[in-house]
Order: structure tokens, then C-alpha cells, then sequence
């Protein structure tokens, strides 16, 4: 199961409702924040969200929208008194950019708060433990952009009523099951995985795709997502100005979401030049189950 928390969805420039770019992945004991727009530090406050376990962060870019946020989330960490080292993900260009940022404020390796940046390549997975994160080449302007899809393992739960059933206590032994072993009880009962666990669970898969001025090739790694998050800056009477800027229009994402067997689209970074109702509009005509995001929308999946 995937929680987003959209803390921020406005285009390059924010308005009075739409903060930058910002977005809060939780999974299981995991906090995941995938950009880091200026002001996304009160984002997470106003959400309720807060701090608490925010060690890690994914990039989709370096452009500045999509960055600022970081120096300021560092400084209210450090206030925080929190331990662990909040990990930064990019591709090195995106990398370079945030440490240019951090020397210029603190100087080279003096940020206040332990960091590790982490670079990232195309085809790059990063095992969560109980879900992955594989990342993908994104075509924008001059950027060495990034897009990640998360996904679920495949698992089988236990069953609660083969649990009572067969008087298996609570504590580590229900684990073991879980892990699809056999345990002993202590009345010499010898207890199955297959005796208590249920049918697979079927995987989630989320895709956060950032600013993108192609959909070309994408179509492989979102295909099947239950929910894709995507850019959509324009609306498609602007493709010229789309294509200059490097960004999707409403119709070219829900053409994707459609041609990729997605479940629901989410339409961000959105452009206060529309009214929301329009770029509704414009993308339900091609995939109906789309949405656009409002900040502080919280979806489960």
C-alpha cells in the first residue's frame, strides 16, 4: 500500500493555492519525499505530516522549482534534532546542482545535517525492503531527468480466522508463517505456512513522473501503474508552447495513461494560465479516470 500527500503542484510559478513542486510517498514504516519545492517544509507542516522519519529524498531534476525547498527542510531538520542521514537521490546532474546550492550556503561538506547524495542511473533499483523504486530516463529541456516507479513485493497475508482456528499464539512464531515457514508450537503441533496463509496479494505500482516534454518510451514503465503521477502544464491549444517549454499538455498525459493500461491518472504541476475544470476536462475526454491534483490531496493505493 502506497499514501501520497501532495504538498505541492503548481508549475514554475506558485500560486496562492499551489505551493512548488513537492510529494510525500509513504509505505509501511518508510517516508519518501520526491521533490523538494521551495516552501515545502511549511507544506508538510500544514499537511499534518510533519517530520517525523523524512530521511530520504528523490529528485526528479535540478531545475530550481523543484530544489529550493531543500536548504530550508535541511535547517528545520537540524532544529528538529533528528538522527540519521537524510539521503538525497538524483542523477548527477541533479546531484551537482543541489551541491552547489548546499556549499554556497554552508560551504563544501558543512551542511547542518549529515547528507549523503546518492546518484542515480536509468534502470536503477533501490530495494525498500518491502517495495522497490526503479528508476527511468525523462526527457526535459537540457535536464538529466528522472522518473521512478515504485512497486509493492508480491506477498501472502495470514489469515485470522486459520489463525484462531488452529490456536496459533501471537508473537514471532505468526512471523515465521508469514515468511512461509513451518513452526513447531509448544504442544508439539507442527503448523504450515500453506495451513494459515492466504491467496497473493496483488502488487501496487505508483509512477511519479516529473517536468517531461515527450511521453515516447515512457509507455514501458508506467504501463500497469495503479496510479501514475504526471506533469501537465498546458493544455493542448498551447502543443507549440508546450514543446518550447518542454512540458505535456493535458491530453498527451491521459493519452498515455490510456495507451498504458494505468488505472488513475493524477495531472500536476499545473499552470494557474487554466482553469482546473479545463484540464479536467481536456484529459477525461481521452482516459475518464483522471483527476488533477490540489494541494494536500491525499490518495491511498
Amino acid at each position: 500500500m502506497f499514501g501520497l500527500t501532495f504538498l505541492g503542484t503548481s508549475a514554475s510559478v506558485p500560486s496562492a493555492e499551489r505551493n512548488h513542486p513537492g510529494l510525500l510517498v509513504e509505505a509501511g514504516s518508510n517516508r519518501i519525499l520526491v521533490d523538494c519545492g521551495e516552501g515545502t517544509q511549511r507544506q508538510l507542516l500544514r499537511s499534518r505530516a510533519g517530520f517525523r522519519r523524512l530521511d530520504r529524498l528523490l529528485l526528479t531534476h535540478g531545475h530550481f522549482d523543484h530544489v529550493l525547498g531543500i536548504p530550508g527542510l535541511i535547517s528545520t531538520l537540524r532544529l528538529q534534532q533528528g538522527e540519521g542521514i537524510m539521503r538525497i537521490h538524483g542523477s548527477p546532474g541533479t546531484l551537482g546542482v543541489v551541491a552547489r546550492m548546499m556549499a554556497g550556503l554552508w560551504s563544501e561538506g558543512r551542511a547542518p545535517i549529515p547528507l549523503e547524495l546518492v546518484p542515480l542511473a536509468d534502470g536503477q533499483v533501490i530495494d525498500m525492503g518491502e517495495f522497490t523504486i526503479d528508476c527511468f530516463s525523462v526527457r526535459h529541456r537540457d535536464t538529466d531527468s528522472l522518473g521512478f516507479s515504485f512497486e509493492s513485493l508480491v506477498r501472502r497475508h495470514l489469515r485470522t480466522d486459520r489463525l484462531s482456528a488452529l490456536a496459533v499464539p501471537d508473537g514471532p512464531v505468526r512471523k515465521v508463517l508469514a515468511d512461509g515457514r513451518p513452526v513447531t508450537l509448544e504442544d508439539g503441533r507442527t503448523i504450515d505456512p500453506e495451513d494459515v496463509l492466504g491467496p497473493l496479494a496483488k502488487r501496487k505500482k505508483l509512477v511519479v513522473v516529473g517536468d517531461t516534454e515527450a511521453t515516447e518510451g515512457l509507455s514501458q514503465h508506467v504501463g500497469d501503474a495503479d496510479l501514475l503521477v504526471i506533469e501537465a502544464t498546458f493544455l493542448e491549444r498551447d502543443s507549440a508552447m508546450a514543446r518550447d517549454y518542454g512540458h505535456l499538455t493535458a491530453a498527451k498525459a491521459a493519452a498515455l495513461a490510456a495507451e498504458s493500461n494505468v488505472k488513475q491518472l493524477v495531472l500536476t504541476h499545473v499552470s494557474g494560465r487554466y482553469p482546473e475544470e479545463e484540464m479536467l476536462a481536456e484529459a477525461t475526454r481521452i482516459f475518464p479516470s483522471s483527476r488533477v491534483a490540489a494541494d494536500f490531496d491525499r490518495i491511498v493505493i
